[in-house]
């Protein structure tokens, strides 16, 4: 069961965290071009917050069999998990309440005037690119722990 539970956990991490975190990444660069005649800037700002989104609501599996696959591990007390779910807890309130509602705002306020390149859409934009790599720096350091796992008796 331990596997299964391994198994799910990781390929959730990689089949969900990942799509985030380049979509997040990505939509900076494109907010700023909002303002292209063609609408392609605006239809990929838009599908990059989709990607956010959605993804977002399925993303609360990793934490979900990550915490059941520590309790089968009987690690739930060990200070790398708690250090990773405070960090995972960090990461999910930085995306659930700035990097979205960010996202979506920018969305607003290029359909709203029909421009994107104005110098509070370079703000906001920075803005997003700063919290991104926050967010994804905060996943990186989830990742080591996870493999490294100080005080492991693995030996990895």
């Amino acid at each position: 069961m331990t596997k299964l539970l391994l198994s799910i956990h990781v390929l959730a991490s990689i089949l969900v965290v990942g799509p985030i975190a380049v979509a997040a990444s990505m939509f900076p660069r494109y907010a700023r071009r909002t303002a292209g005649e063609d609408g392609h800037s605006v239809g990929a700002t838009v599908l990059l917050h989709r990607i956010c989104s959605g993804y977002a609501i399925v993303g609360v599996a990793v934490p979900v069999f990550g915490i059941a696959t520590g309790a089968q591990l009987g690690v739930l007390t060990d200070a790398w998990l708690l250090t990773s779910i405070v960090l995972t807890t960090i990461a999910a309130a930085i995306l659930a309440l700035a990097i979205l509602p960010g996202q979506e705002s920018m969305i607003e306020s290029a359909a709203a005037d029909g421009t994107g390149d104005g110098a509070d859409t370079k703000r906001a934009a920075a803005r997003l690119a700063g919290l991104t790599g926050v967010f994804n720096l905060l996943w990186a350091v989830v990742v080591v722990l996870m493999i490294v796992r100080p005080g492991s008796t693995t030996g990895a």
